[in-house]
């Protein structure tokens, strides 16, 4: 990737006017009859990386065509004396370049014409016999076409064919799922017949049905007591997979509870005395309860452990915790592990041999050159750093041309969002300006589906203000917010209620939101795992979407980074400056209200309290094991 690096390098402390554009050199190429002709390539970057808009299968307007007397000379019908008539005509072609493309048979009309009405000895099978025989030819191209149009139906598995239940079938039904996906025809049977198994597959692919499908089927054989336990990194994608496993599993009176942080403790206990079928948790908060539960409950009795985005669950962040969850789970459960990155540790389970008495595990990757799917856009913007909420601002109310059809009609007019500082002003002058900017907003449309991803809380909470100040509609979600709140946001996002989510990484990771058209990277990613799971948040289930990282001066290397884990290149975006800077003034004040309201709310006081006592506590605990 040195032609990227040496790209953002040259333009380090580049001045707001700088020219972002790719430059364009000259240079031959050969023409079609081998005369040269001036053209134009772009630079190394362009040449690695293909535009939004690029169409393999349109010509370019620059491209050198034959004339068109030249074009059938290139191509035609020979109808020479033959002592086998049976042969027939002879089609001839000479060479052409590659961008010509030709029909894949003359057709037969063009033939009848070009005969004559006679037929003749010296001309061998007459033009009626000829035009019968190119026709029935035809036909059984149709037809061999339709059969093996049906051969690839039916090598497409049903979720009949690999095992499911009617009863699930039949609930799937009423989500609109119909077909399995590639890890689901992989992982279902393996794990409905009781095998250790490790699914890997790119993000927004299915594998939560992968695992909650041959679970739920195999408790509806004998409901007992906590059948499963299901964990994950973040509180967010524990209530999404319970709610899937609740959807699916009311058919079948299978319950679910969500055992998380920042819940009510007592409450959740009491859940787990009712014994659920299976439990969806956070490693920490699970834990807590174990520890606490004395012989009201227990997992003794689970069969199955799954740890979904097992490359973040098998960290040191969560060690203590899990290996405490293992040694209360019989050591012949069925461990399930999926997610979208490989890392080292899965590796190394992926080789260990099996104990004595079981199979070895089953390990399903989707096959894929990238770690993304072919149906995102990928782009980087290269900016200024102290004018990247300008470019922000500018993004949003211009998105990208191929999702700016997603832009929709604010539905509720009379109630935008107010900007902040509307509560700092005391009665403000009414004029006609003031009456312009609000009719502004009540008409002005909103963006596509927008996930804004941030490296800090601070940051998230800093670009929400932002965007209220500037009257855009948006939530966040964060850890400092309580967990009430950060579902209120989540249910807020996903209704549509508002059309921009700022999160940091804990939205990143199996969150689905089918809707989102884009996700923006306010700040480069440092490890190309946290990229891979942003921009998964987009471009799920077969849709389009579009993914731009904000790049500056200082981020070169870590474009290099991402680039090499994902095995593709990030495309330059560029937005046109002068543009942007239109709204450099408006954008600048409310920063600076946004940075005041911040400020005088008191933002991240409580966290950082919190985070002074637990270390207090943590020196007080050494200190007693110390004189111990």
């Amino acid at each position: 990737m040195a032609p990227i690096s040496k790209k953002l390098k040259t333009q380090k402390d580049s001045s707001i006017n700088t020219n972002f554009q790719p430059s364009f050199t000259e240079k031959k190429h050969q023409g079609i009859d081998g005369d040269n002709h001036d053209g134009f390539s772009t630079d190394s970057l362009d040449d690695e990386s293909d535009s939004e808009d690029d169409d393999p299968e349109v010509m370019d307007d620059d491209a050198d065509f034959p004339d068109e007397h030249s074009f059938h000379q290139r191509t035609r019908i020979e109808l020479s004396p033959s002592p086998e008539p049976e042969s027939g005509p002879s089609i001839t072609t000479t060479a052409l370049p590659s961008r010509i493309k030709l029909p894949s048979r003359v057709p037969v009309s063009r033939v009848k014409s070009s005969l004559p009405a006679s037929s003749s000895s010296s001309f061998g099978p007459s033009a009626e016999s000829l035009t019968k025989t190119l026709a029935a030819e035809q036909e059984n191209d149709q037809d061999s076409q339709v059969d093996s149009i049906i051969q690839e139906l039916k090598k497409k598995k049903t979720f009949s064919s690999i095992g499911v239940s009617n009863a699930l079938i039949a609930a799937m039904g009423t989500m609109s799922i119909r077909r399995p996906t590639s890890i689901q025809e992989g992982c279902i049977p393996a794990i409905l017949a009781g095998r250790d198994c490790i699914g890997l597959a790119q993000t927004g692919s299915g594998k939560t049905l992968a695992f909650a499908l041959p679970i739920l089927q195999r408790i509806s054989r004998d409901p007992y007591g906590i059948w499963a336990v299901v964990l994950t990194p973040t509180r967010e994608l524990a209530f999404q997979i319970a709610e899937q496993f609740h959807v699916l599993g009311v058919p079948l009176h299978i319950k679910t509870s969500v055992i998380v942080g920042g819940m009510d403790v007592i409450a959740q206990a009491q859940e787990l005395v009712n014994r659920p079928h299976v439990i969806v948790a956070t490693p920490g908060r699970l834990a807590d309860l174990l520890k606490g539960s004395g012989m009201e409950w227990g997992l003794d009795k689970v069969q199955t452990l799954v740890l979904d985005e097992a490359d973040r669950m098998l960290t040191p962040t969560f060690a203590a915790d899990l290996a405490y969850i293992f040694s209360r789970i019989p050591e012949e459960r069925q461990t399930c592990l999926f997610t979208a990155t490989e890392s080292d540790a899965i590796r190394t389970l992926e080789q260990r041999e099996p104990k004595k008495g079981k199979e070895k595990i089953f390990v399903h990757k989707v096959a894929s050159d990238t770690t993304t799917v072919s149906t995102l856009k990928q782009h980087y913007l290269f900016i200024p750093s102290h004018i990247r909420e300008t470019y922000l601002y500018y993004l949003l109310l211009n998105p990208p041309e191929s999702i700016k059809h997603l832009i929709r009609a604010n539905p509720n007019p009379t109630s935008s969002s107010k900007p902040i500082s509307s509560k700092r002003k005391r009665n403000p002058p009414v004029s006609s300006a003031t009456t312009a900017v609000s009719e502004d907003v009540e008409t002005r449309p909103w963006p596509p589906s927008t996930i804004i991803f941030t490296s800090r809380c601070q940051t998230a909470a800093h670009v929400q203000a932002l965007l209220t100040e500037l009257e855009i509609p948006s939530v966040a979600l964060h850890s400092y917010l309580s967990q009430h709140e950060r579902l209120q946001s989540l249910s807020t996002f996903r209704a549509g209620r508002a059309p921009v989510l700022i999160a940091t990484d804990v939205g990143s990771r199996g969150l689905d939101i089918p809707e989102v058209a884009l996700v923006v990277n306010w700040d480069c990613p440092r490890v190309g795992e946290d990229y891979i799971h942003r921009v998964g948040r987009t471009a799920r289930a077969g849709r389009g979407g579009v993914a731009i990282t904000m790049v500056t001066e200082r981020d070169t290397e870590l474009v290099e980074v991402i680039e090499k884990k994902i095995n593709a290149t990030l495309s330059e975006y560029t937005l046109p400056e002068d543009k942007v800077l239109e709204s450099l003034n408006k954008v600048s004040t409310a920063k600076r209200v946004a940075a005041m309201a911040l400020h005088d709310s008191g933002f991240g006081e409580k966290q950082k309290n919190r985070a002074a006592l637990e270390k207090r506590r943590q020196k007080r605990d050494a200190a007693k094991k110390a004189l111990a």
